[in-house]
């Protein structure tokens, strides 16, 4: 089957004069939403019958995130399906009843069954269920060493941790800079442990979002000149119970959990 790797690559077809003829805005949009599969090639008037007849109806429709989030949880709870919870329950430091494995999350139990299904008394974010599969699939059971390092320190942490700044690190420090009580006050709702300060940070705190997987949260408030700043850090052994992605997953998902709570507050 002939198919694109690209919309750049149906763009190299196009006649490039953005007539809107076809109903896109540029050529450039409608190649993007042929490489999408909203629109075929003969929906440009300026491209060849030959063309068309090469490629048009061969181009493989391109799934959507949430499509191919639903076939990745799919995957792995096929996975859990494959094994016995009952043996992990330990060496996830949870516990195993009724079919059911139960660990802490946040400090709220969270529980899945051997068919990989969550339950839980509270609501369960989408953004949790991945790493939690993951975890349950990768943990080895290694007790955490107490060592602190950041993202990038971590063996797969060097390709993530610029993505991690923009999209955990900075937008943690927006919610601590403009509601630094409330800030401190959420880190308590999810069990959050206040630490002797690291790095002479003004707040120190740790949470568990997995049972072995421990995040320190350290934020240093703006002074004199200074301004203020925030940095996440995992312990080191952090990768050998949870791969580098559902870890950048834990804190994209902390931060939108900060937001939304953040935003609650901030209209009342």
């Amino acid at each position: 089957m002939l198919e694109f790797h690209n919309s750049m690559e149906i763009f190299k077809l196009l006649p490039k004069t953005n007539c809107k003829e076809c109903n896109a805005p540029t050529c450039l949009a409608f190649s993007v939403l042929v490489f999408k599969g909203d629109k075929q090639l003969s929906d440009c008037p300026y491209i060849g019958k030959e063309m068309i007849e090469r490629f048009n109806g061969k181009i493989k429709k391109q799934k959507s995130v949430e499509q191919d989030f639903a076939e990745a949880v799919t995957l792995l709870k096929s996975k859990i399906a494959a094994i016995d919870l009952s043996l992990l329950a330990k060496t996830l430091g949870g516990r195993f009843s009724s079919d059911k494995l139960t660990i802490k999350i946040l400090g709220k139990d969270f529980s899945v069954d051997s068919k990989g299904n969550f339950s839980s008394d509270i609501h369960i974010h989408q953004w949790v269920v991945m790493p939690v599969l993951n975890y349950i699939l990768k943990d080895t059971g290694l007790p955490a060493s107490g060592k602190w390092v950041p993202l990038r320190e971590l063996p797969g942490g060097k390709k993530w941790y610029r993505l991690f700044s923009q999209r955990c690190e900075k937008p943690l420090k927006k919610i601590a800079d403009t509601y630094t009580d409330l800030f401190e006050d959420m880190i308590d709702i999810f069990n959050g442990k206040q630490v002797e300060n690291h790095y002479k940070s003004d707040i120190s705190l740790v949470l568990h979002p997995l049972p072995k997987v421990p995040i320190l949260i350290c934020y240093w408030k703006p002074e004199d000149e200074l301004d203020s700043d925030l940095n996440l850090f995992f312990d080191s052994t952090a990768e050998a119970n949870l791969n580098i992605e559902s870890l950048y997953t834990l804190g994209a998902g902390l931060v939108l959990m900060f937001e939304k709570i953040a935003l609650k507050h901030g209209l009342q």
